[in-house]
């Protein structure tokens, strides 16, 4: 159950992200944070 939490977060995180980023380095650094979370919540 945890873990469909986690990936809920991670997709609306995505989500979210993705309409705030205006470039490509904006995508890198926001998909660096995603995984960065990720390794913090496992």
């Amino acid at each position: 159950m945890l873990h469909k939490l986690i990936v809920a977060l991670t997709a609306s995180f995505f989500a979210l992200a993705a309409t705030a980023c205006n470039t490509v380095q904006g995508v890198g650094e926001d998909i660096e944070s995603v995984g960065e979370a990720g390794e913090d919540a496992i």
